[in-house]
């Protein structure tokens, strides 16, 4: 979601620099420093970057420069007049000797210089409007390259994780008879204890089926598959992937606590490890 674009549109009597910058937001979030003559296309802008770039924390600068000999900025000849009379009275009065740079003196007293506000240009309008399209289809380009390497990232972590379930299956039996095995040798040192031995075997049953995994696996690897259907559906998948992290971290977190086994519990870690550092990239997709 983060990207960068940048273009200068030159005018006869300006240069116009427009920035934008996107970075992770759940919805659009635009900041906007553009000049007071710009000011009434902001909205018109707003819908246009919504429409084109979805969501993020957008900034979008508009800067000028002017290069010709005109100026917004006009000097307020009867105020620095009035200023000049009052000025020489006062030095009058007080015996005060009259400022050496009268220039300097009077164009910084309040409203020496008044900035007339330009009225907005239409074909200048659309010089910087075009600017601005510009700008934001270089985001996007850097959007999608960013985009790109994220999805195989995305494709190398799934697949580790589809790998690393496919290991529990070797320990799974192996796990059934150590939790068998250790109950009946617990047993043993209780042998004053006299018990029914089907109904024991009962209890055994249901005990090793609420340790069973196969159904969390079955989930997780449909959770998987659907991750990776979903990047290929096309743009605005980003808050869809982020659910789908979540529930593969709830099928995993699952398997942990049912593992009842060392290397289980490894392979567990692993997983964890990768889908963390999905979760943290996921964000970057819009």
């Amino acid at each position: 979601m983060t990207g960068f674009g940048k273009v200068t549109a030159e005018l006869p009597s300006k240069k116009v620099t427009v920035e934008i910058k996107s970075l992770n937001s759940k919805q659009l979030d635009l900041n906007t420093r553009i000049s007071a003559v710009y000011r009434e296309k902001e909205i018109e802008i707003r819908n246009e970057l919504l429409q084109m770039l979805g969501r993020g924390k957008i900034e979008l600068s508009i800067q000028i420069e002017n290069i010709g000999k005109e100026t917004a900025a006009r000097i307020n000849f009867p105020v620095v007049e009035s200023y000049f009379e009052q000025i020489k009275t006062l030095s009058d009065s007080l015996h005060l000797a009259e400022p050496s740079d009268w220039f300097r003196t009077l164009l910084r007293m309040p409203d020496a210089v008044k900035n007339g506000m330009a009225e907005l240009d239409v074909s200048e309008w659309n010089t910087i409007h075009e600017a601005i399209g510009a700008a934001t289809r270089q985001l996007i380009a850097f959007r999608v390259q960013e985009g790109v390497m994220l999805q195989k990232l995305f494709e190398r972590k799934i697949a580790t994780i589809a790998a690393l379930l496919t290991q529990i299956d070797h320990y799974e039996g192996e796990r059934i008879e150590k939790i068998k095995s250790r109950i009946l040798e617990n047993l043993k040192h209780v042998s004053e204890v006299d018990y029914d031995r089907n109904r024991f075997e009962q209890e055994l049953i249901y005990y090793i089926e609420k340790l069973d995994v196969n159904e969390e696996k079955a989930r997780l690897n449909n959770h998987l598959k659907y991750f990776v259907d979903s990047m290929n559906q096309g743009r605005e998948q980003g808050k869809k992937l982020g659910f789908i992290a979540q529930e593969i971290g709830r099928e995993i977190n699952t398997l942990g606590s049912k593992s009842n086994h060392v290397e289980m519990q490894k392979i567990v870690v692993q997983m964890k490890d990768e889908l963390e550092q999905i979760k943290e990239q996921v964000l970057n997709v819009l």
